[in-house]
């Protein structure tokens, strides 16, 4: 007769020998499944422990890089936009050109033959190849001098195109009076000016520069009786956030009845130099410069000096002629 203890016992080992069995079972299928898995998963190189100590940083150079067939340039496709390194050949011989063929050949073509021949010439510094290069030099210093004769030939016969010395003249007589000219018309530009536009003057509590432009602004306002404001930036916080101020001394450019300003100066400036970007951003403010015509003077549009005078341009000298 099983007593209550046996049959207990007797269940925990059955129940035991089942778990046991299913975890056979279990191991097994995965086992089976993992394999299946690794045959089907291709081998597309070594382990990673095979190839840990490879690579730059121990020494190895990484495998050459192989060009794919539409990578390499094909000679029957050369195009000479590709350049003159195209047209560079390792060891050329000149003589199959004679002078009026080199002389007429493109300028990549010609390139691409100096650099050959030049090359040639210090790696087996023989007679004939020094010589071949000294005359390549001289074909190229002569083509370069044709060039520069002709070049001053079309600008002396259309000098009212292309010559600047009108409004840019470099003689000494010239220069003083286009310096003359430009002072003129600056100071006539602030003076007018004046009535309506005002100088916004950024200064800080112990700021040694600042004292010395306010020694400058000094004879500017005796100049050009301008109304010059003051603010340091450490009382007028607001004032400086708003003109996005840091750094003084700094000079800002107002205009009465609106909310246009321009920057003039950071740090200390002499009065020519105040003068003249005063009288730009005066006249840039008023409309009549752009960014492209910041510099030019109003004496010089429709000049050489007027970037946008040639726009304006209808003729085609080259088809005239």
């Amino acid at each position: 007769m099983v007593t209550g203890f046996g049959r207990g016992v007797a269940r925990r080992i059955i129940g035991r020998g089942i778990i046991g069995a299913w975890l056979c079972c279990w191991l097994l299928v995965m086992t089976m499944t993992t394999k299946t898995m690794a045959e089907e998963v291709p081998v597309s190189g070594p382990a990673f422990y095979e190839t840990a100590k490879e690579g730059w940083f121990w020494y190895h150079d990484p495998p050459p890089e192989v060009p794919e067939e539409s990578d390499i340039l094909d000679n029957s496709t050369i195009t000479r936009e590709a350049g003159p390194k195209v047209f560079e050949t390792r060891n050329p011989s000149m003589d199959n050109y004679t002078i009026n063929d080199i002389w007429n050949l493109h300028p990549d073509e010609f390139q691409g033959l100096l650099n050959g021949v030049q090359k040639k010439a210090v790696q087996t510094p023989n007679e004939k190849n020094i010589l071949e290069y000294l005359i390549m030099q001289d074909v190229a210093r002569r083509k370069a001098l044709a060039y520069a004769n002709a070049t001053k030939f079309v600008t002396q016969k259309y000098s009212d195109k292309f010559n600047i010395n009108q409004v840019y003249p470099t003689t000494t007589p010239g220069i003083s009076a286009r310096v003359q000219e430009q002072q003129k018309e600056i100071s006539s530009t602030i003076l007018a000016a004046r009535e309506n536009h005002a100088l916004l003057f950024f200064v800080s509590q112990g700021c040694g520069f600042c004292d010395r432009q306010a020694a400058i602004l000094t004879y500017f306002v005796e100049k050009y009786g301008w109304q010059i404001k003051p603010i340091d930036i450490g009382r007028h916080t607001t004032v400086a956030a708003r003109f996005n101020i840091t750094t003084t001394p700094t000079l800002v450019l107002i205009k009465d009845g609106t909310e246009q300003s321009m920057p003039i100066s950071v740090g200390v400036v002499a009065l020519s130099e105040l003068e003249r970007k005063l009288y730009q951003a005066i006249r840039y403010l008023g409309g009549e410069t752009n960014i492209d015509t910041f510099q030019t003077y109003d004496y010089q549009k429709g000049g050489a000096l007027d970037p946008g005078a040639i726009l304006e341009i209808e003729e085609q000298p080259w088809r005239e002629r």
